[in-house]
């Protein structure tokens, strides 16, 4: 299942996307830990599936919590993504 966490607003798309698929995989989750702002927890699906997903009190500050990772211009690998060995974080902006 793909589980997008955001909003879209007059300037643009914001949205983490967590491939639940891939991220039960994973075992390890260490996008929890590579996250600066703390935004990712664990919680069991409805298949009893530990997954990713985005604190509630995040989801529609993605934009501006996310900045420091996701500068204008020389853009190193977003930590989250990066940490993530299953591939199944993405950032849609």
């Amino acid at each position: 299942m793909i589980a997008n966490y955001g909003y879209m607003d007059g300037s643009g798309e914001y949205y983490i996307t967590i491939d639940t698929g891939k991220c039960t995989e994973c075992g390890h989750h260490n996008c929890v830990e590579a996250c600066p702002k703390g935004m990712f927890a664990i919680e069991t699906d409805d298949y009893d599936d530990e997954v990713a997903v985005i604190r509630e009190e995040f989801r529609k500050q993605i934009k501006y919590m996310c900045a420091e990772c996701k500068p204008v211009s020389d853009r190193p690998p977003l930590p989250c993504v990066e940490a993530c060995t299953s591939g199944a974080v993405t950032h849609s902006w």
